[in-house]
């Protein structure tokens, strides 16, 4: 048997913990040294996602596999190679026609400096004079402390031009040697990706073990599914975003467009810094060619109103939700993939980052992956709701309550956010782990809460969700004058609870009342009237209250042998765990949810035979329980 250490942690759990840390260790190491190996596959592996749904296309045209690769390889590096080419082209272009547009630029810069009789001016130079005679004498004190002479000017040695045809192409080419070398061996991994598709399929699945055929399936038609639709809608959306940005500069009259429409295009596969570099090029040609600052302005106005319109409405609505990654992580991932792989690092940062956290939904030992980086809520909202509460911020916490009341009916709330609240606040109380001013702020926020909803609780029809009514819909006259009294079993979180299903209960009917933890102690006496209750529903939240639930039971069941009694025991996960923990001979009925609850009362009322037990819901008495005493 493993005994916990000093800090509560078994040292299999610390080893384990340990293991997984140096395994993370070790793979960013080889990320990093294998980079160049790496950096190929991973965009052919990108590109082979983007290309296949082509490919599998041209397949169902009855061509082969193989052809139908090569021509679509073909075709995409023939529209890359012309697009270059022409970019190209446009640039060199730039190039050569630069020294025309000094006059202007050099116009621009002197608009630009500070006037030579204002203060700030004078301010600016006398800070240069004295930086530069600070510079002078550090460096004179430093020579003559080290015994140093003055300084002589560095020959500089002046490279040659190449004279003849091999030598020039050597020095274009040599340059870009590696983004050749990388461009080929993308190409073969990309060309072989496509081909044998389903055999590198099948190794993955082998090497994962025939014992997980189920989770790898899933987890590659997930990472197809994702990754597929999210470059191809980016795919999309960026050579949509490139072609109008390109029209509008060509329309503003900026020279050269289709070199800034393509930048654009390219530039937005990087996140975050992409886009304003791909401004920034068109903004500084239109200061370079134009004599004033009209055009320049309408180059920034339209790249503003398009990434906006772009960024906050089209890729949302498009593909917000395929990616699963919270925008935090897409930061983070661009930052730490950029810093191992440079800025094919920064394209590829998303992409990878849909994997990790794939990887870390299907491999329960990286499960932080997918907490650290997915989109998805990490904490049920009834947690969140306690949370907040315990952080004292009842702002938020009713701000979360009216965010799901727009979308929720106020039963629902209850059943699935208030009452799982109350639980788990339970749970800390009686583990001494909540202090006494806190529970006092969640018990008092919850009853505020409660007798607000109460306030403006709409008909009855819509107090449970929808689909629920559907499935089992509710006789809303059922209820009508059946006289219930609801009863805290022991402390505030269940009265609280009471005083929800009395609120509840009201809305459909009932002469309902519910009793306080300061006058249950006249019990006896509050009953003992002419209008004694036909049902007493004894409201307890776990995991400490059954017990008292099961002493009020055998209290009211000696002195009113005739009163039918319900227990809710609210929050249980079934009621066959709620009736194995109040025991049998009890109750003559077990509930778990207020839904529950109303839904069973009312099949009560409308016929005289048995409780029906089809709505797991307990039935413990085999009575039948009719209106009148």
């Amino acid at each position: 048997m493993i005994r916990p250490n000093v800090a509560g942690t078994s040292p299999a759990t610390a080893s384990s913990r340990l293991l997984t840390l140096s395994a993370v260790v070790v793979v960013i190491a080889g990320l990093y040294l294998g980079r160049q190996v790496l950096i190929p596959f991973a965009l052919a592996v990108v590109l082979a996602f983007l290309l296949s749904p082509v490919v599998d296309a041209l397949q169902k045209c009855r061509l082969g596999r193989v052809p139908a690769v090569l021509v679509v390889l073909l075709l995409a590096f023939t529209v890359v190679g012309s697009v270059g080419w022409i970019v190209t082209g446009q640039l060199m272009d730039i190039v050569e026609q630069f020294p025309n547009y000094r006059s202007n630029i050099h116009e621009k810069i002197q608009s630009l400096r500070i006037p030579d009789g204002s203060r700030l001016k004078s301010a600016t130079n006398t800070v240069s004079e004295l930086s530069a005679e600070l510079s002078d004498a550090s460096e004179s004190a430093a020579d003559k402390k080290a015994g140093k002479t003055p300084r002589r000017p560095i020959a500089v040695q002046v490279t040659q031009p190449a004279t003849n045809a091999p030598e020039y192409i050597r020095s274009v080419i040599g340059p870009l040697t590696g983004v050749l070398e990388t461009s080929a061996v993308v190409i073969v991994f990309t060309l072989f990706i496509l081909v044998k598709r389903e055999d590198l399929r099948n190794r993955v699945i082998r090497l994962a073990g025939q014992n997980q055929l189920n989770v790898v399936t899933q987890a590659l038609d997930d990472a197809s599914r994702r990754l597929s639709r999210y470059l191809l809608f980016q795919f999309v959306v960026n050579i949509s975003y490139g072609a109008i940005f390109g029209c509008l500069v060509y329309w503003i009259g900026v020279p050269h467009a289709l070199l800034w429409g393509v930048l654009a295009g390219l530039l937005r596969f990087v996140p975050y810094v992409g886009t304003p570099i791909a401004a920034a090029f068109p903004i500084g040609m239109a200061l370079a060619v134009f004599p004033g600052w009209h055009q320049a302005a309408l180059v920034l106005a339209v790249f503003i109103i398009l990434e906006l319109v772009v960024a906050n409405l089209l890729e949302p609505w498009l593909y917000g939700s395929h990616t699963g990654i919270s925008s935090l992580a897409i930061l983070v991932a661009a930052v730490f993939w950029s810093v191992l792989w440079g800025p094919v690092g920064l394209i590829l940062s998303t992409p990878l980052t849909v994997c990790l956290i794939l990887m870390g939904r299907y491999v329960p030992q990286l499960s932080f992956l997918e907490v650290l980086l997915g989109d998805e809520a990490v904490l049920p909202l009834h947690a969140l709701f306690y949370q907040r509460l315990l952080a004292l911020d009842d702002d938020e916490a009713t701000e979360i309550a009216e965010r799901y009341l727009k979308d929720h009916p106020a039963g629902s709330f209850y059943d699935s956010v208030l009452i799982p609240a109350l639980t788990m606040a339970e749970q800390d109380r009686h583990l001494n782990s909540l202090e006494t001013r806190t529970a006092a702020f969640v018990i008092q926020s919850a009853r505020e809460l409660v007798e607000e909803l109460g306030e403006r609780l709409p008909d009855a029809e819509v107090l449970f969700t929808p689909e629920l009514e559907e499935e089992s819909p509710l006789d809303l006259s059922a209820l009508s004058g059946l006289r219930v009294v609801c009863i805290p079993a022991g402390d505030e979180a269940d009265e609280i609870a009471a005083m929800i299903a009395d609120q509840l209960l009201r809305r459909f009917g009932c002469d309902s009342r519910y009793l306080t933890i300061a006058n249950r102690a006249n019990l006896v006496n509050d009953l003992a009237t002419e209008s004694r209750p036909h049902l007493a529903i004894i409201s307890a939240l776990p995991p400490f209250a059954a017990g008292q639930a099961r002493s009020l039971c055998k209290l009211l069941r000696q002195r009113y042998p005739e009163m039918k009694i319900a227990i809710g025991l609210w929050g249980v996960e079934s009621t066959a765990k709620a009736q194995e923990r109040l025991g049998a001979g009890c109750t003559d009925l077990i509930v778990t949810t207020l839904r529950e609850a109303v839904n069973l009362l009312a099949d009560w009322r409308r016929s005289t035979t048995p409780l029906p037990q089809s709505r797991s819901a307990a039935l413990i008495s085999p009575e039948t329980i009719t209106a009148g005493d």
